[in-house]
């Protein structure tokens, strides 16, 4: 299971998936464990993310970053910059 980082999503693409239409989620500067159920998507507006899964994958992101994460990843999260993103579960 490898997590995806599309850089530099054009516009038509991002509205061909709807993305400006889900739901925002914004978390400061922190650090946690993590464990996806179910895929999720998203998009970065702002900030920047580092995610360590348990098989030592290790993915970082900034805004204007699109990203899918599969599920059955379990990671830990490390926000170095405020984080908001667009995202859609399953």
């Amino acid at each position: 299971m490898s997590i995806k980082v599309i850089k530099n999503l054009k516009e038509n693409e991002m509205a061909e998936r709807s993305i400006k239409s889900w739901a925002v989620w914004e978390k400061e500067v922190s650090e946690f464990p993590w464990s996806y159920d179910t895929k999720e998507r998203f998009y970065v507006l702002e900030g920047k993310a580092t995610v360590k899964t348990t098989e030592g994958e290790t993915v970082t992101f900034q805004a204007g970053d699109f990203v899918e994460i599969p599920a059955g990843v379990k990671c830990t999260w490390k926000i170095t910059e405020d984080i908001r993103k667009h995202y859609k579960l399953g």
